[in-house]
């Protein structure tokens, strides 16, 4: 009876401090989506740093409204960011086959690209425009008819003026800055392209104005692999709780007044 005893006691003061452990511990719950993946310490970004001032290299880094919105997500899931600078036709492909966690380089979301990835909340609004020379007889998008276009490969510039204009109007350039060199050396009558690094070319080269008139508006987020839901989740819900308390537009404001 006494050993029943001592064995029972023994029990009971194991099942005590289990209790105890548990009580000291906080609650895990699945609302929690501003947490990084199990396991997961690194965040990648995949992105073409040609893209003022969505990215771009300042001295030996990469800067611009989606490295910092990148590191705002980064810092808000406990993440370290890293930002890897590649082709902009690379990054859809690297963000598929999990090279990369995710891409963000301006990117449109449509219907094509939508058939590859998925996309997160929008967080900004993009104006695709047409760079001319000052003086040409491209006034309208009319004019445009006819012309040779310079775009950047792959880009929303790209797919539209194609569909648009025909394969034979397109010359296509690696970045918006070989296209807007194309343009001063007469190669090309017109460039097609996003209106914050257009107004960075116009600004930096003399004799090239942009069209009043918009080409195209859109909206940019931020893409994931097809099966990579458990992150798209997490960045998702750090992205909305940034727009929310007004940090996106805060770095936005900072390099788009």
């Amino acid at each position: 009876m006494k050993k029943f005893l001592k064995i029972a006691s023994i029990v009971l003061v194991i099942a005590m401090v289990a209790c105890f452990a548990a009580c000291g511990k906080e609650p895990v719950t699945d609302n929690d989506d501003t947490t990084a993946p199990a396991g997961k310490k690194v965040l990648t970004m995949a992105t073409n740093a040609e893209f003022p001032p969505y990215e771009y290299v300042e001295g030996d880094k990469i800067v611009g409204i989606d490295a910092e919105i990148a590191q705002l997500i980064a810092d808000k899931l406990g993440m370290e960011l890293e930002i890897v600078d590649i082709a902009f036709d690379s990054i859809i492909p690297g963000v598929q086959s999990k090279k990369y966690d995710m891409g963000m380089a301006g990117l449109t979301v449509n219907d094509e690209r939508l058939e590859k990835v998925n996309f997160s909340t929008s967080y900004a609004t993009g104006v695709q425009v047409v760079i001319v020379k000052e003086g040409s007889d491209i006034k309208t998008l009319d004019d445009i008819t006819g012309k040779k276009i310079g775009v950047q490969t792959s880009t929303t510039g790209d797919i539209y003026a194609t569909g648009d204009y025909g394969e034979d109007a397109i010359t296509r350039y690696d970045n918006g800055a070989v296209a807007v060199q194309a343009l001063l050396a007469d190669k090309v009558d017109c460039v097609i392209i996003d209106n914050e690094p257009a107004k960075s070319y116009v600004a930096a080269n003399e004799g090239l104005e942009i069209l009043e008139t918009e080409y195209a508006v859109e909206d940019y987020a931020i893409c994931f692999a097809k099966d990579n839901t458990e992150l798209q989740t997490r960045v998702d819900a750090a992205l909305k709780e940034l727009i929310a308390d007004g940090s996106v537009k805060q770095v936005i404001d900072k390099y788009i007044k």
